[in-house]
């Protein structure tokens, strides 16, 4: 018998606020900011064609409910009695004018708060009554008793309602231009990539839709143009604004086999680029999908603000039915006793506790993809402030993880530059690791090589050449004769470079040393910056690496590192994090290499280098773009000014509960202070824009 197919339990998660926002997977809805909330259905839900068209349509839906809905709210407002009650004014009578705020009313009710009425409907089918469920619940009594009090006599509410549908209508309109503004870094990103590119095919150049170009085309990037596609310089040279991806505010020089990024920025020159990546597949397109998986996972606080909405909704809910039962049995008329349930249950609405984590957590989120790093959970980024150690892998993150020239010693008459010079042209025929380290320095230090003759491999000793008709002979400490003898000095200035695991490398010629040269993994001057901030911060520094004893202590005395773990099999890395766990530490681990992933889920912070394997990747909480370790410390400073925006909206989003509530439910009454429903719809709305606005101003810090 077949299997049968396996059902998810929802078919889909909408947005109680815009039922029309549908999507496959928990998150938030991307007008208002409000948590999506499950939705069963037989048929899987007709999706927009556009979602920027569908985001530019709410917003100014929700613009023309609020005006249309003030402009009538002004004539129940004036024929309703409040005016004439509290200024001795009323307004010009005719026959029919008693019907003016009914018939306002309804429609007001009807066309601008049967949104919050549908919502309210989605959340209660969710079995998850929230800020819908109580503003449908306030609008919905305040009509239905207002009504019937007009036609069997008795005091209505059709002002409070008409301005309280209005009001709400407003701080909703206000607090998604401030949530679309805040949330905006997606489509910032997505505008990055041009449509067209310029792609040479048959001898000829010809524009073509993004969507038509091919790995392994030919695309023609003009100066100061976005970059299409992901691809490598084949031909031309210029500096590449990359900030917007790596956060690094200084071009990026590019060259022939220099890789470039889709959506960067190129400068003043032209260059030409084999397309490598085109789609979804391009780099930009994976920090894209990074960051709304973060921003559709959630933290500790956002899971415990959600908690605390749904416990202040059951709060408002049971207030409402004691304030009406209270106001009852104390003598007072039901209209009064209505009043003070719709006030209850408006100024109780917890819009903004379920926005205030979310959105900060959105915004640090974008904060990250454009200052270097990922954030592929955001209980990654929430447990960063609390980490008082970081232990890097030593290659690759702490040091280049290649070869690089660290001394020069000329023995004869000649200068650091020539003997690297003739080094170079002997060692360019060979594809040893510490000959191109030679030819490397040689070419950066822009020396002309000369050709080499007769080149020959020494078996385990080195190579030979002949170079302007003279031979030399480089290679270690083979290939020296013994009865070469070198100075006491020389001996311990070399002895002292192998203690710290440099290679050794000899050039003679006619079977005498002209000098010495030392290799080295060096060390990124990035590092010494990243260990330094660290520090200033209070964190202290560990390596690992599998390198010996010396290695490890040389490159620690060089940064100033704290601790260090040598001669360490990559089975064993784990078991170093967890060593540093036991003492009491919080550890975050920085790796890049298959045998680093074990660590980095140990950890309680994995940190990837973005370069490094996708094993890596797949296992940290947070990616580096680039290969800098001084991302570690923006990684902190961001993780401890969202915790603090999360606290200070969580404050302002449930502070003003304490005191807003019981004014609410009249515990002033007997001084003659009632918080009107409009009133309480105004706090309510004004607490959600500062909660808003408040998560916005993150923008401006400085990591």
């Amino acid at each position: 018998m077949p299997s049968m197919p396996i059902k998810t339990k929802y078919a889909s998660y909408t947005c109680p606020m815009h039922p029309e926002v549908q999507k496959d997977k928990p998150g938030m809805c991307p007008d208002c900011g409000m948590n999506l909330i499950p939705q069963k259905s037989k048929e899987k839900p007709k999706m927009h064609e556009g979602h920027n068209k569908h985001e530019g349509h709410s917003l100014s839906m929700f613009q023309n409910k609020f005006w249309i809905s003030l402009i009538l709210t002004l004539p129940v407002v004036l024929y309703s009695g409040i005016l004439q009650k509290l200024f001795s004014w009323q307004a010009p009578l005719f026959p029919g004018s008693s019907y003016i705020p009914p018939i306002l009313g309804s429609i007001i009710f009807f066309y601008g708060g049967w949104v919050f009425i549908k919502g309210a409907k989605l959340e209660l089918q969710a079995k998850q009554p929230g800020m819908m469920t109580l503003i449908g619940m306030a609008i919905s009594v305040a009509y239905l008793y207002s009504i019937v009090s007009f036609f069997f006599g008795g005091d209505t509410l059709f002002w409070e309602l008409s301005t309280l549908i209005t009001i709400m209508l407003l701080g909703h309109w206000i607090e998604m231009r401030a949530v679309q503004g805040a949330q905006g870094a997606l489509k910032e990103l997505s505008k990055l990539i041009p449509d067209t590119a310029e792609v040479q095919r048959a001898g000829r150049t010809i524009k073509l839709p993004l969507n038509k170009v091919k790995v392994g085309d030919i695309v023609f990037v003009r100066p100061g143009a976005n970059i299409p596609t992901d691809g490598v310089v084949i031909e031309g040279k210029s500096d590449v604004n990359e900030s917007m991806i790596t956060g690094e505010s200084k071009p990026v020089s590019k060259k022939k086999e220099s890789e470039v990024i889709a959506g960067t920025i190129n400068g003043s020159g032209s260059l030409k680029i084999k397309v490598t990546k085109i789609g979804e597949r391009t780099f930009l397109a994976g920090v894209m999908r990074l960051v709304e998986e973060a921003q559709a996972s959630k933290s500790r606080l956002q899971i415990l603000s959600d908690r605390a909405a749904f416990y202040l909704t059951i709060v408002a809910l049971v207030t409402g039915g004691i304030t009406l039962l209270a106001w009852i049995i104390l003598g007072r008329n039901f209209g009064f006793a209505i009043e003070r349930t719709v006030a209850v249950l408006v100024v109780a609405c917890p819009h903004a506790l379920g926005l205030a984590v979310p959105l900060v957590a959105a915004i640090s989120t974008s904060m990250a993809a454009r200052n270097g790093f990922l954030v592929k959970q955001r209980l990654s980024l929430e447990s960063a402030r609390k980490i008082n150690t970081v232990l890097f892998d030593k290659t690759g993150t702490l040091t280049r993880g290649e070869y690089g020239v660290s001394k020069i010693w000329s023995l004869k008459t000649i200068d650091d530059n020539e003997l690297l010079q003739l080094a170079a042209s002997v060692e360019g025929h060979s594809e040893h690791f510490t000959a191109r380290a030679i030819v490397s320095e040689a070419k950066r230090r822009k020396l002309k090589i000369f050709e080499a003759k007769d080149f020959t491999a020494i078996p385990g000793k080195g190579v030979r050449a002949k170079v302007g008709g003279e031979e030399l002979l480089i290679g270690g400490t083979a290939i020296l004769n013994s009865r070469i003898d070198l100075s006491d000095n020389i001996k311990k200035q070399v002895q002292e470079e192998n203690k710290q695991g440099k290679s050794i490398i000899y050039i003679l010629r006619k079977s005498q040393v002209i000098g010495i040269i030392s290799l080295a993994d060096i060390i990124r001057s990035e590092s010494r910056e990243a260990v330094r901030d660290l520090k200033e911060m209070g964190v202290k520094i560990a390596m690992i690496t599998g390198d010996s004893e010396d290695v490890a202590k040389w490159v620690s005395s060089e940064l100033g590192i704290d601790e260090y773990f040598a001669n360490v099999r990559p089975e064993d890395k784990s078991n170093k994090v967890k060593v540093l766990q036991q003492k009491g530490q919080k550890v975050a681990m920085v790796g890049d290499g298959i045998n680093d992933a074990p660590a980095l889920t140990q950890a309680d912070l994995g940190i990837a280098i973005g370069a490094g394997t996708n094993v890596a990747i797949e296992s940290a909480g947070i990616i580096l773009v680039r290969n800098d370790p001084r991302d570690i410390v923006k990684i902190i400073r961001l993780s401890q000014i969202t915790y603090s925006k999360m606290i200070q909206n969580l404050f302002w989003a449930a502070g003003y509960n304490v005191v807003a509530l019981p004014l609410a439910a009249g515990v002033l009454a007997f001084k003659g202070i009632f918080l009107q429903p409009a009133l309480a719809a105004v706090f309510m709305s004004a607490s959600t824009v500062i909660v808003a606005i408040n998560a916005v101003l993150m923008r401006r810090r400085q990591l």
